[in-house]
């Protein structure tokens, strides 16, 4: 894979992006996920590590890894990745469906070039699916479908070194986010009775990793300047970037929006000494502010929630590394929760995280020590009544 970003050109932004959401090796030793156990008792910080469910993988082939989740319900539920992340030529992007009980591939039809990395997946509904990342063939991909199969569509405004990040989708409205030439780049789309018509938007030095839509004139798409996070909002007049509080060597990865007056953003900071602390930024309809996690060190790769104020954080734990990590936050405390701590060693990284019904669902990767990837699914039912929180705590901007 490192091959791959380095022939594409990527912008060094983005290899970042790929290095902070632990898509690239680290010197760590792990072993393949061990059998899920359930765990009763908290953790001696008083983290809360009860209400896991299990792990399991999504049955793809050896070296593959899970990158973005999507839920419609509990029995419908979307995720894409890829599979023979080191192989050039073999290297697969792959859709995946969960229907309740077990996980099947669904194909990409009539392309004959395929697609590489599938970064993001959006649902508008249960026959209206958006996946976005790389082709083969050197250009953006960006595929459509449900159920039955995907098929890729053709938008000819994208180019060779475009990049495409993040996809977000409603009823009749989808945009991507990703990069053109270093600058912000934004690509969407509405239907009409004469089919769908494609837009493009550029903004400042930097690239976009992830969006979010709260309405077909509404919403966000968020990143870094190369020195900074970045923020671009969508309104009735189009995307203009938006205020953020200046913290230096910030980034963001992911953003969701609940409605228009609230939404969360995460990514991290990168440290003087080394390492990356997490960035939290919470929007209240006027500004975003900074707000403190309860893990000072964890890097933090995806956020979803659930309509009414409550959201999931997934990420990884270096102090925890063999367990999946998630946080839960509703605007005045936090929950920390914990997936299964196998007997082996092994090094857990979720990317991204979905909230259908009393499901929580994150996805990504567990690492070994000779840089070898097993995908990873990781289940977390409804909190237990004797949650132990952390008051969430503000900073000025």
């Amino acid at each position: 894979m490192t091959r791959r970003l380095i022939r594409r050109a990527v912008p060094l932004c983005v290899l970042s992006a790929g290095l902070l959401a632990g898509l690239l090796p680290r010197a760590t030793s792990a072993a393949h996920a061990g059998t899920a156990r359930a765990q009763a008792e908290r953790s001696p910080s008083g983290d809360e590590a009860a209400q896991d469910e299990g792990s399991s993988t999504g049955r793809l082939q050896p070296d593959g890894s899970l990158s973005d989740v999507a839920g419609l319900s509990v029995k419908d539920i979307w995720a894409v990745g890829q599979q023979n992340a080191w192989d050039f030529w073999r290297n697969q992007g792959i859709i995946t469906h969960w229907d309740g009980s077990s996980w099947s591939e669904v194909p990409i039809r009539g392309d004959a070039t395929g697609a590489g990395h599938l970064r993001s997946i959006a649902a508008a509904s249960a026959t209206e699916i958006w996946a976005v990342g790389d082709g083969h063939d050197g250009l953006p991909y960006v595929a459509k479908g449900s159920r039955d199969g995907f098929d890729r569509v053709g938008v000819p405004q994208l180019r060779t070194g475009d990049w495409l990040g993040g996809v977000a989708a409603a009823s009749g409205r989808v945009v991507a986010a990703g990069s053109r030439d270093g600058k912000a780049f934004l690509l969407s789309s509405s239907g009409s009775s004469k089919g769908t018509t494609w837009k493009t938007d550029h903004g400042p030095a930097g690239a976009l990793y992830g969006v979010a839509l709260a309405g077909r004139s509404d919403g966000w798409a968020v990143g870094d300047s190369g020195s900074g996070p970045l923020a671009m909002r969508l309104t009735g007049s189009g995307w203009k970037q938006a205020a953020l509080p200046a913290i230096k060597g910030g980034f963001l990865r992911d953003v969701y929006a609940d409605g228009r007056k609230r939404a969360v953003a995460v990514g991290g900071v990168y440290q003087s000494g080394g390492g990356i602390a997490p960035l939290v930024l919470d929007w209240d309809g006027k500004h975003w502010k900074r707000v403190t996690p309860p893990e000072r060190r964890a890097e933090l790769y995806g956020v979803t929630g659930d309509g009414d104020g409550v959201f999931w954080i997934s990420g990884y734990d270096p102090r925890h590394e063999a367990e999946g990590f998630l946080l839960r936050y509703d605007g005045s405390h936090w929950t920390t929760l914990r997936g299964s701590a196998p007997d082996e060693e092994r090094t857990v990284r979720l990317q991204a995280v979905a909230h259908v019904g009393d499901l929580t669902m994150g996805v990504g990767h567990t690492l070994d020590d000779k840089g070898r990837y097993t995908d990873l699914v990781e289940r977390f039912g409804p909190p237990p009544a004797d949650a132990g929180t952390v008051k969430a705590a503000g900073e000025a901007e």
